[in-house]
């Protein structure tokens, strides 16, 4: 078992956990991920890893609630354990000898973001960091980015908080004004990272996006995450997360991930009634 830690709420819908899992904390790398149950009858939900921290042997996760497991997920408090927590899974975003990079972050991919603007700054890369939102309440990690970027642009959608537009605004205006960038890391919604993809071919800057499809076992058996990059499948749980945004297939990606949104809202509101002691065909 797993002990919740730490919990603290980011926005109404998206929560921080400190979980105690020292074997994960002493290997995880920038662009990994776990897959956790909350208890023995729950699906297995990948996560990537915000932060880890070999000293107090904690992986921190951040997560927004859109389905039943992340719904039960949310009700779970400091002292609470968790059914599983294997990782970490994945490779390892490659960061290795980049001098100057753009993070580009949308919404809840700005927890994944984060960790790789962190590592970046950490080996002494320059890091510029863009990070994109609907409106001021669904801002998250503003301070974290601000703390590990040489330059830190926020954008709304609604113009609520920081500057109005799109990260690709943003991106674009800063690459007119003369700024050079060794590459690019794009991490959030698939449409947000295709258009990211789309401008920095324009520009011929290497770009990195983080894909986060169905996963299941996670060790590439059942199939249930692949995406197609160069024209070849690749499954994101061993092949991935990180892949070549200029060669992701990301309309065959947008619409595989809308497979499943009937049905799991239908389970999340199955969810909901059953903690509230209703029946779910009520």
């Amino acid at each position: 078992m797993f002990k919740i830690k730490q919990k603290k709420p980011l926005t109404e819908t998206v929560i921080w956990m400190k979980i105690e899992a020292p074997h994960i904390a002493r290997k995880a790398k920038a662009g990994q991920f776990i897959i956790l149950r909350v208890d023995p009858e729950g699906e297995r939900i990948p996560m990537t890893i915000a932060e880890s921290n070999i000293l107090d042997g904690t992986v921190s996760i951040i997560f927004q609630i859109v389905g039943a497991t992340t719904q039960k997920l949310s009700i779970l408090e400091e002292g609470d354990d968790l059914q599983d927590f294997v990782g970490p899974l994945g490779k390892p975003s490659e960061i290795e000898g980049l001098k100057k990079v753009a993070v580009i972050g949308g919404g809840v991919g700005c927890a994944i973001a984060y960790p790789t603007a962190k590592a970046l700054r950490d080996q002494g890369s320059i890091v510029h960091s863009v990070i994109g939102f609907r409106n001021k309440s669904l801002v998250i990690l503003e301070s974290e980015f601000e703390k590990f970027s040489d330059k830190m642009v926020l954008m709304t959608d609604d113009g609520s908080h920081g500057e109005k537009g799109l990260v690709t605004d943003a991106l674009e205006s800063l690459l007119n004004s003369g700024e050079k960038y060794d590459h690019v890391f794009a991490i959030g919604p698939l449409v947000m990272m295709k258009h990211v993809s789309v401008l920095t071919k324009k520009h011929g800057i290497p770009t990195t996006v983080s894909m986060n499809p169905i996963m299941i076992d996670g060790t590439g058996m059942c199939g249930g995450c692949r995406v197609t990059v160069g024209g070849k499948v690749r499954f994101a749980c061993v092949d991935g997360p990180d892949f070549d945004g200029h060669l992701v297939d990301f309309e065959e990606a947008i619409r595989r991930n809308k497979m499943y949104e009937a049905f799991e809202e239908r389970k999340r509101e199955e969810t909901c009634k059953l903690l509230k002691g209703e029946r779910p065909d009520a």
